[in-house]
């Protein structure tokens, strides 16, 4: 056996051990989670990044209970392998689409968008599954880990949709080092295998990765929406603005587009009815949060590029082509490992 041969076996077996935690809780391959995005991770796409031996997270967002069981019975229908389900904890039917979940043997479930209390995340492990969180901060994710979460995912601003406000670098810095009873898992503009295995260096067991899905040939997602994606830089991908603190927007990373553009002035509009006693607060507030009803949808799933909303983590400037999920995870593997053999080169 050559040198170049050894190298690469011996980056491989590192690479294995740095993730093996990884892929025995997710139970599969590569310890890299598809990023549970509304519209876009749905079978399709979550059955093709689980064949490819990542593992795929169904998106619930809005779905009622019946629509969640047709999506996780056409997951099965098209995997073997193990996925998971994403649930945002302010659904008003959040108990029963657990149960959902429970019945149909979902071995994961990922808890996002609010602290979830103890009774929700009793609920989801009375069924028998693994319970992830998201954990914004040190001390919640000491919380999370006492209250029962079976793993955690830190997930940076520079992600796209609904993000916090620091950053991947620093979130990992804080939280990794003192989080060792659980698995976690990073998220946030991670675009490449180098990424990868630095987060995993620094004791991550894996990663969340959305944005580079988000555009894969079995994405659903509307071939215009895509092509935003293959133009769009990191530079492109920004946060929703909020003129006035009395009229809260909750921030979200998506492509600069018209409807971005207008909805500055939009909210300065409704201000300013407010202000001359045409809306009360409440009705200023839920004119301002309507804004972008429906927009997501309109992007993803009809094309509509200029009044939709382009969810999008800054890693968006790294998606170069549409390609197949699994050319996608071959090539962040073969970037990790090829870091890895220039090391043991040098």
């Amino acid at each position: 056996m050559d040198s170049t041969a050894t190298i690469d076996m011996d980056a491989g077996a590192h690479l294995g051990r740095l993730w093996a935690r990884g892929r025995e809780f997710l139970g599969c391959e590569t310890a890299i989670m598809g990023g549970a995005m509304t519209w876009v991770s749905e079978r399709t796409l979550v059955s093709a990044i689980s064949e490819a031996g990542a593992f795929g997270v169904i998106a619930c967002g809005a779905m009622e209970p019946d629509r969640l069981a047709l999506e996780i019975a056409g997951a099965r229908a098209l995997t073997e392998k193990p996925f998971g389900v994403n649930l945002i904890t302010m659904h008003p039917r959040l108990d029963a689409l657990i149960d959902v979940c429970g019945e149909m043997g979902v071995s994961h479930v990922v808890l996002a968008g609010g602290l979830p209390g103890r009774a929700v995340m009793r609920r989801v492990k009375e069924h028998g599954a693994k319970l992830v969180c998201f954990a914004p901060a040190l001390p919640l994710a000491r919380k999370l880990v006492r209250d029962g979460a079976d793993a955690l995912i830190i997930e940076g601003a520079e992600a796209g949709g609904h993000t916090g406000p620091v950053a991947t670098a620093v979130l990992a810095q804080e939280i990794l080092p003192e989080i060792r009873d659980v698995p976690v898992f990073v998220a946030g503009g991670i675009g490449r295998g180098e990424a990868v295995l630095a987060f995993l260096e620094m004791g991550a067991s894996g990663c969340q990765i959305g944005t580079r899905f988000a555009a894969a040939e079995e994405s659903i997602a509307h071939p215009r929406f895509k092509q935003a994606f293959l133009r769009g830089e990191a530079r492109d991908a920004v946060l929703s603005q909020q003129v006035d603190p009395r009229f809260p927007v909750v921030p979200v990373r998506a492509l600069a587009n018209e409807a971005s553009r207008r909805f500055g002035a939009f909210q300065h509009g409704v201000i300013a009815r407010h202000r001359a006693g045409e809306l009360d607060l409440k009705e200023a507030q839920l004119e301002i949060e309507h804004f972008w009803a429906g927009a997501l949808r309109r992007a993803v799933i009809e094309g509509d590029v200029e009044t939709g909303s382009l969810m999008a983590g800054q890693s968006v400037g790294m998606v170069k082509q549409i390609e197949p999920v699994s050319a996608i995870l071959d090539e962040l593997r073969a970037q990790a490992l090829a870091m890895l053999a220039e090391r043991s080169c040098s």
